[in-house]
């Protein structure tokens, strides 16, 4: 494959990245204020009309919100994906978003399904651990979210099978004991039906067709992590942002 120099990201890009990042860490919490597109465009050094398309990109992401008062953080029905806890994780410490809380719903072993099994590239029926948890802010549910990884993690990790936060999540945990990092994703969206078992947190009849996005992590050595499958709650919104040269 013939080596290609990669170019800096637009101004606007760049301003955009910078405050999303301030707003993903906490540092700008929902209903604060982002400066004007006057003192955005001085402090960068760039055209007002670069500013406001920046400001305008954090708007199409869900970002902001944007009135004759100024522009304000508002995550409103947002979704914080697992990639983005993940980033958050290594960046401040900590998965959540300010306001936001888990409540782990159950950690046990069981047989791996199908759909699993092909995801941890394990056999089927094979051992894994499956952790349930839901997320919620002050708007409601975020998501249900189901991770899965293979039952040898829990020997060298067996706080994977304790009903309860894990202070570093399953990405850092399955880090720190193991050495295996997650620095590679695939992700899949797609309509599904609701499970029973989902249904009742979600607030919807089992069968209701449901957004959903489903992970698979790989460390360092192209090895299957973490296997893992969100059921948003209603009226989420599910965003990406991604440079094209």
């Amino acid at each position: 494959m013939t080596p290609k120099v990669q170019r800096a990201a637009p101004p606007f890009l760049q301003i955009a990245d910078h405050f999303r990042t301030k707003i993903n860490e906490g540092v700008l919490p929902q209903d604060s204020k982002l400066p004007s597109i006057a003192d955005i465009a001085r402090d960068w050094g760039v055209a007002t009309a670069t500013a406001a398309k920046a400001i305008k990109q954090l708007q199409d992401e869900s970002y902001v919100r944007s009135s004759s008062q100024g522009t304000f953080v508002d995550l409103g029905k947002k979704l914080t994906s697992g990639p983005d806890r993940l980033q958050m994780l290594r960046a401040t410490g900590s998965g959540f978003r300010r306001g936001e809380r888990v409540d782990i719903l159950s950690a046990e072993l069981i047989p791996a399904p199908e759909d699993v099994a092909m995801g941890l590239e394990i056999n089927e029926g094979d051992e894994v651990v499956q952790r349930r948890r839901v997320y919620r802010d002050d708007q409601g549910v975020v998501a249900v979210s189901t991770s899965y990884l293979t039952g040898q993690l829990a020997v060298a990790a067996p706080e994977l099978l304790e009903v309860g936060p894990l202070p570093k999540m399953t990405f850092g945990l399955v880090e720190e004991r193991t050495g295996r990092r997650a620095v590679r994703r695939r992700d899949v969206v797609a309509m599904r039906p609701v499970p029973e078992d989902i249904a009742d947190v979600l607030g919807v009849e089992a069968g209701t067709m449901a957004l959903t996005v489903t992970n698979q992590y790989r460390d360092q050595n192209g090895d299957p992590t973490e296997y893992a499958r969100d059921y948003l709650g209603t009226d989420r919104e599910l965003s990406a942002e991604y440079a094209l040269d």
